[in-house]
């Protein structure tokens, strides 16, 4: 049974799909259009076994769906409206400061 998720958690799963980069090449290539995972993994280059695991997230914060194909499955974002918000984010200013105010940035990749 699916349940609709309250507005905070829709921003956390959000947050959660997109602190990822692969996860976010999935996204922008599920927006372009519905795609099968061996085609997802070709074009991103990245093994089937690390696809279906980022898959899998993106399913679990409710993002992307699969539908059955024959004996195959597709992958599509679950709401249009997921492509608009992607589109925004994408072309959104952010404001980063020059200066990283948290000692691991570097090492970490953090900030």
């Amino acid at each position: 049974m699916l349940t609709l998720a309250s507005d905070i958690e829709v921003l956390t799963r959000f947050g959660r799909a997109l602190a990822d980069p692969i996860r976010c090449q999935l996204l922008l290539a599920l927006h372009q259009a519905p795609a099968h995972p061996s085609d997802l993994a070709d074009a991103l280059g990245i093994s089937r076994t690390r696809l279906s695991n980022h898959l899998a997230c993106l399913r679990d914060c409710g993002l992307v769906v699969a539908v059955p194909v024959g004996r195959r499955t597709r992958y599509e974002l679950a709401d249009p409206r997921l492509g608009h918000a992607l589109d925004d984010l994408r072309t959104a200013v952010v404001a980063v400061e020059t200066d990283r105010t948290c000692a691991n940035a570097e090492t970490k990749d953090c900030c």
